[in-house]
Formats: C-alpha cells, sequence, structure tokens
C-alpha cells in the first residue's frame, strides 16, 4: 500500500481545532464518498475522460483521509494514482487543487451549519450568498482585481481545429491583458487558458489567473486541465452557472454540445428578464470557418424559440481571433462605467437579477423531464429556464454518474412539447450528434434521450 501525506496549503494551512474537528466529523457523512470521487479527479488532471468508470475502475483501492495536526489538518492519500506524480512527488497544481477540494467540499458546508448536499437546497435568497461567500473564500473576487475575467464556455468534445481555434482566441485575450475562466475540463476549457499563458508571458503578466469552476459530479466525469491554477467546486450546475455569470466580464462561446447550450439558454434567460435589461455583459459566440454551421444551428434554433430579442443579446465572430478580442477589449470600458454608474461591485455582479426558476436545481428524473413545460406560448425567459433544464438533462445522461446510472435503469428520456419545438429540437440534437459533440472522440455514443414527435 502506497501513502502519501499532504501539508496544508493556501489559507487551509491555519485552521482552529474546532474546524479541524468538525472537518473530520464530515467525513462521517455520505458526502465522504463524493469527496473521494473529487480528489481522485483531480489526482488525474490532464486525463481527458468522459466516463467515470473509465476513470475511476482501476482505482478501487484509492482512498483519501484526514489526519489532524496541531496547526491544522493534512490530506493522506491511499494508493494515489501515479500520472499525479513526479520522479515520486505530487505535481504541485494538483497538490492545490485537492485542499480547494477539501475547502469547497468539506469546509464550506461546515461553515454554513450543515453539509454539502444541504447547500443544493438552500432557498432562493441564501443562493446568490452562498456563491458569493464559497468565491470570497477562494479569493476568487477582490476590489483590487481589474475588470478582465472572461468566462470561456465550449465543449469538451470538439474537434482538433477548434481546439486550436481556442487556444488563438485565449492568446489573443492574455495579449490584452485578460484572465480566463472555463468550466476547467478539456476542450475548449482548457485551449483558452493554454494560449492565454503565452499571451501573458509575451506580455510579461506573471499573475495570470486561470480559474476553473466545477460541480461534484461534473468534475467526476471530466478531470480539471493542467493549466488551472484557482480550483472551485460549486455544490451544483445551478450555483456554478450563477458564480460564472456574477464574476465575468464578458462571456465567450465555442463550439460545444448540450452542455454548452444549456450556459447559453442560461446566459440568454438571464438578460432576457425586463429587470436585466440595463445589464451590460459582452456575448460572443466564435470558432473556425468549419464550425459555422454549429453556429447557423444554435442561431436558427435561438431564433425559432426564444425569438430576434434573444438573438440580438449576442455577436457571431466566425475565423477571426484577434476580432473577438478586440471586441471585448473594446467593451471593457462601458462594463466599467455600468458598474460604477450604478454602484455596483467591480467584481461580483449583485444587480444581476437571477429569479428562483434558474437558481432552484433540477433533478433530471425520467419524471421530471418529461414533465417539462416545452410550449413556445409562454414568457421566453421561462421558456429558455425550461430549455436550459432540459439541456442539463441530457449532460446529466451523457457523463454524470447519476444520470448515466438513471438511463440504465429506465431507457432514455422523453421530450415532449410542442410540435415545432420538438422540431427544432430534434435538429439542434441531431446536429450535435452528427458533428460528435457529445462524447470525446473514439467513444460510440448512444442518445440518453428521444424527442417525441
Amino acid at each position: 500500500m502506497t501513502t502519501v501525506q499532504l501539508n496544508p496549503v493556501g489559507w487551509m494551512s491555519q485552521l482552529s481545532q474546532l474546524e479541524v474537528s468538525l472537518l473530520q466529523q464530515s467525513t462521517q457523512s455520505d458526502l465522504y464518498g463524493i469527496f473521494r470521487n473529487c480528489c481522485l479527479a483531480v489526482l488525474n488532471s490532464g486525463v481527458e475522460e468522459d466516463n467515470y468508470h473509465n476513470l475511476f475502475a482501476p482505482y478501487d483501492d484509492f482512498d483519501v483521509r484526514l489526519v489532524r495536526r496541531e496547526r491544522g489538518v493534512k490530506i493522506e492519500l491511499i494508493n494515489p494514482p501515479e500520472v499525479a506524480f513526479v520522479d515520486g512527488k505530487l505535481i504541485t497544481g494538483v497538490h492545490e487543487h485537492l485542499f480547494a477540494v477539501l475547502r469547497d467540499m468539506l469546509y464550506m458546508g461546515t461553515k454554513h451549519s450543515t453539509n454539502f448536499e444541504k447547500l443544493i437546497e438552500a432557498p432562493s435568497q441564501l443562493t446568490t450568498h452562498v456563491v458569493f461567500d464559497m468565491l470570497r473564500h477562494a479569493n476568487a473576487i477582490s476590489q483590487d482585481q481589474a475588470i478582465n475575467m472572461i468566462v470561456c464556455w465550449g465543449g469538451h468534445s470538439i474537434r482538433e481545429e477548434e481546439y486550436k481555434y481556442t487556444k488563438s482566441v485565449g492568446y489573443e485575450l492574455g495579449l490584452r491583458g485578460f484572465n480566463i475562466c472555463t468550466g476547467c475540463g478539456p476542450g475548449a476549457m482548457k485551449g483558452p487558458m493554454k494560449g492565454a499563458t503565452i499571451g501573458h508571458a509575451k506580455q510579461r503578466i506573471k499573475n495570470g489567473r486561470y480559474l476553473g469552476i466545477s460541480e461534484p459530479s461534473i468534475i467526476a466525469a471530466e478531470p480539471p486541465n493542467a493549466i488551472v491554477n484557482e480550483l472551485i467546486i460549486m455544490p451544483d450546475i445551478e450555483k456554478r452557472l450563477e458564480a460564472f455569470v456574477r464574476i465575468s466580464h464578458a462571456i465567450v462561446i465555442f463550439p460545444g454540445g448540450a452542455g454548452t447550450a444549456e450556459e447559453l439558454l442560461y446566459l440568454l434567460g438571464l438578460l432576457m428578464d425586463e429587470e436585466n435589461k440595463d445589464q451590460k455583459i459582452p456575448l460572443i459566440l466564435t470558432g473556425p470557418e468549419n464550425s459555422k454551421a454549429y453556429f447557423e444551428a444554435i442561431d436558427k434554433f435561438i431564433g425559432a424559440t426564444l425569438g430576434a430579442q434573444a438573438q440580438s443579446k449576442y455577436t457571431i465572430v466566425v475565423g477571426d481571433p484577434a476580432k473577438a478580442a478586440r471586441f471585448m477589449a473594446q467593451q471593457k470600458e462601458a462594463v466599467e462605467q455600468t458598474r460604477r454608474d450604478t454602484g455596483n461591485s467591480l467584481n461580483f455582479n449583485w444587480t444581476l437579477n437571477i429569479s428562483e426558476d434558474f437558481q432552484t436545481p433540477f433533478f433530471p428524473s425520467h419524471a421530471n423531464m418529461s414533465g417539462l413545460d416545452l410550449r413556445l406560448d409562454q414568457p421566453k425567459s421561462s421558456l429558455a429556464a425550461t430549455l436550459r433544464k432540459c439541456f442539463s438533462g441530457i449532460v446529466a445522461g451523457n457523463v454524470k454518474a447519476e444520470g448515466i446510472e438513471e438511463i440504465k435503469k429506465h431507457g432514455p428520456y422523453e421530450l415532449t412539447g410542442d410540435l415545432e419545438l420538438m422540431q427544432e429540437m430534434d435538429v439542434l440534437l441531431n446536429s450535435f450528434v452528427d458533428q460528435g459533440r457529445m462524447k470525446l472522440p473514439g467513444s460510440r455514443y448512444e442518445p440518453c434521450y428521444k424527442v417525441k414527435i
């Protein structure tokens, strides 16, 4: 048996004895299995795998324990993956990420006098506080930080030329002094960070930030990429999405699949809320020339479902990384001025209204998926919230452990609604399948859904 003890890093290196006791108590809960799996995913950082069975199967004998010390707590790894070590020494970034998992999953639950699972059920009025508090504890927000955080969304399964394009955009953003925040996985989440490191190096920016925001079921399916130097694990996908939009100064969307559609629909739903009519959140959809069909399909779906108003909320840039980055640079001053004029925080968008429909966690059971109100005749913001849940369920059925198990037990989700809407959704989802955007290359995709037409 191989055991490795890790000294604490960051502010977790100084915990009170009461805090250590509470942390050790949390390891007796059902949550501990999730904590163990998240640690294992972090130890596989850089491994491009979206099948949790394949990721975890070789490590049945892996475990993680907390060891009490006078000044705090150590993490003890039992039979950890060799890929996390270089010449017998744990990679520094992986070491930091392990304590980020401990901070977000065990410490933050204790701080809120509950456990991580209870945070998922927090009343809507507390949700934004939980998101803010977790970002603050991770030292991700500070009034000293400039207006320079670009959130990049896109698929984990993208073509090689699309991946290279995301690196080019990241490079152009890095040259202009922007930091990068993504979902922290492979593909379009890794590319912008990798490109930005080169842009930052050329500009001699030594404190570049590559912020990865995940959640337990996603990180277990998609290990964080090796570029991430700040890792935050939110309790669920809804709080993860809220963290993205509140910490962002602008958002770039690259080609992707159901998860990327979920993110776009979430943001469009917020921007179409009347209370957010004065919000300034620059939004670009961009990719290489051969991704034009992807953006045409997305744009057509948005136009047919949410209408021209929603289409007006974003700009599509194809085949021009520098143009996409220049657009963001041009919008920077307007974003800062809007924040100052409204008395808003420069680095956490408090004034953005997020309704309960976008904050309440959605569990993609078969009953919940078939019961979604997929009608065109409803307020556009409400329709966007419902469509977001639908695509979230498809993501769960594709890569999340609980979703995959649900599909194995009961078969594909059945999606029903207005004929026109179902036809549009069928076309869009088929385009994702045809373009190989649902699973990583080399794996055969079995749809986790049936569109009832």
